[in-house]
C-alpha cells in the first residue's frame, strides 16, 4: 500500500540536499563553534554563512538573529524577553485567542508574574482585525504578537497592517511566522516586524533548531543563561550541523518557493471542492483565500475526526486533526471555538496540509478514501439520520 502524508504542518521529511549538507558536522568538521582553533574556526564560520542565509530571507542584518531550539523556544524567547527588559515601561501585551499554545502559554505565565495580557477575538472566518489591535493599546503595552499564518486552519493574518499600528503607537510587533517561512515571502521592513519566529522542521529541515530575528535596538532579556554564544543571548554550544541543515533549507525554499506556491494552491483547491463535491454535511474551517496554500482544514458533520484519522490511517494517508501540540486533549480546538464552531463540528475537523512530495494522484486518492470512510463511520454515528440530516 502506497502511503500519501498529507500532515507537513505538523512536520516534513528532510530534504536530502540537506541531509547531506549536514553530515561532514557530524564527522570530520565536529568542531565547538566556540573554540578559537582550525576545528572550531570552521564551525563557526559555517554558523555564520547559515546566519547570513538566514537574514537574508527576511530582508535582515546578520546581528539581527540568532538560532535557537526551535519555534516555541523562539516564541518563547520574544515574548518573556521583551516583558522582562520592557517592564519598567508597562506589563501590558495584546495577542488573539487563535495563537499556537507556544505563545498563549508563556503568557498565561506572565499573567501570574503580575503582566497583563489582551486575548483579541477573530471573526468568523479567524481574522484579527487591525482596528481592534490599535484600541486595545494602551499606555502600558510593550508587546503585540499575533502569528502571520494560523497552523491549525492556516488564515493568513494582516500582519504588515497590525505591525503598522505598532509602529505608529511605538510598541514592539512579534510574529510567529512558523507556518508561513519557507512557504511565503517575508520581509521584516516592509511588514513592520521587530521579533519574529520560525523552526527548521517546517521546512524540510532538521528538528530541533529554530531561530529569532530581532530588529536591532529591541531590548531582548535572555532567556538561557550560561556562556556567551549567540551573542550573549542565547547560551548553550550551538547545534551546527542543524543549523547548517537549517541554512540549506533556506536556500532551496528561497528558489523554489514561487513556483511551489502557484503548485500547492491548485492542489488544495482541488481538494476543498471534491470534498464539497463527494461529502455532505462539510464545513471548511478558516477563511477560503486568506490562507496558508497548502492547508485545508474542514469540519465533517455527525463524525469524530479523531475516527477519520484513524480510518484515513488505515488507508494509508496520514492527515491530523488540528495542532500536533494538542493531538492528546479531548478539549475541542481553541482556534475553532474562536472561530464559533461548535464543539460537535470542532470535534468533526479534519486537517489535510500538503508539501513538495504532493501529487495530483495523491489528491486524488484522498478524493476516493475519504467520502468512502466519512459514509462508513455515519453509519455508525448515533448522530447521524439521513432522514433527518437531509442529504448529509
Amino acid at each position: 500500500m502506497k502511503r500519501i502524508y498529507m500532515d507537513y504542518s505538523a512536520t516534513t521529511p528532510v530534504h536530502p540536499e540537506v541531509v547531506k549538507a549536514m553530515l561532514p558536522y557530524f564527522t570530520e568538521k565536529f568542531g565547538n563553534a566556540s573554540t578559537i582553533y582550525s576545528f572550531g574556526r570552521e564551525a563557526r564560520k559555517a554558523v555564520e554563512e547559515a546566519r547570513e542565509v538566514f537574514a537574508g530571507m527576511l530582508g535582515a542584518y546578520q546581528a539581527e538573529t540568532i538560532f535557537t531550539g526551535g519555534g516555541t523556544e523562539s516564541d518563547n524567547h520574544a515574548i518573556k524577553g521583551v516583558a522582562y527588559a520592557n517592564r519598567a515601561k508597562g506589563n501590558h501585551i495584546i495577542t488573539c485567542k487563535t495563537e499556537h499554545h507556544a505563545v498563549l502559554e508563556p503568557c498565561h505565565f506572565l499573567e501570574k508574574e503580575g503582566f497583563t495580557v489582551t486575548y483579541l477575538p477573530v471573526d468568523r472566518e479567524g481574522l484579527v482585525d487591525p482596528e481592534d489591535v490599535k484600541k486595545a493599546i494602551t499606555g502600558k503595552t510593550i508587546l503585540i504578537s499575533i502569528m502571520m499564518a494560523n497552523n491549525e486552519i492556516g488564515v493568513l493574518q494582516p500582519v504588515t497592517e497590525i505591525g503598522r499600528v505598532a509602529r505608529e503607537h511605538k510598541v514592539y510587533f512579534h510574529t510567529d511566522a512558523v507556518q508561513a517561512f519557507g512557504i511565503l515571502p517575508i520581509n521584516v521592513e516592509q511588514m513592520n516586524i521587530d521579533l519574529l519566529s520560525v523552526s527548521s522542521h517546517k521546512l524540510y529541515g532538521p528538528k530541533g533548531v529554530g531561530a529569532l530575528y530581532f530588529r536591532k535596538g529591541v531590548k531582548l532579556a535572555q532567556l538561557l543563561h550560561g556562556g556567551e554564544q549567540e551573542k550573549k543571548r542565547r547560551a548553550g554550544t550551538e547545534n551546527v550541523a542543524g543549523i547548517v541543515g537549517f541554512a540549506r533549507a533556506c536556500k532551496i525554499a528561497q528558489k523554489e518557493m514561487a513556483a511551489e506556491r502557484i503548485r500547492l494552491t491548485a492542489l488544495r483547491e482541488k481538494l476543498i471542492a471534491g470534498f464539497f463535491k463527494k461529502i455532505p454535511g462539510v464545513l471548511l474551517n478558516g477563511h477560503a483565500e486568506k490562507r496558508l496554500p497548502n492547508n485545508v482544514n474542514i469540519s465533517v458533520k455527525y463524525i469524530e475526526g479523531e475516527s477519520i484519522i484513524l480510518n484515513l490511517d488505515l488507508e494509508g494517508i496520514c492527515a491530523s486533526t488540528g495542532s500536533a501540540c494538542t493531538s492528546g486533549s479531548l478539549e475541542p480546538s481553541h482556534v475553532l471555538t474562536a472561530l464559533g464552531v461548535t464543539a460537535e463540528n470542532s470535534h468533526g475537523s479534519v486537517r489535510f496540509s500538503l508539501g513538495k512530495f504532493t501529487s495530483e494522484e495523491d489528491v486524488d486518492v484522498v478524493l476516493t478514501k475519504m467520502p468512502e470512510v466519512v459514509q462508513r463511520l455515519r453509519k455508525l454515528s448515533p448522530l447521524y439520520k439521513p432522514g433527518k440530516n437531509g442529504n448529509a
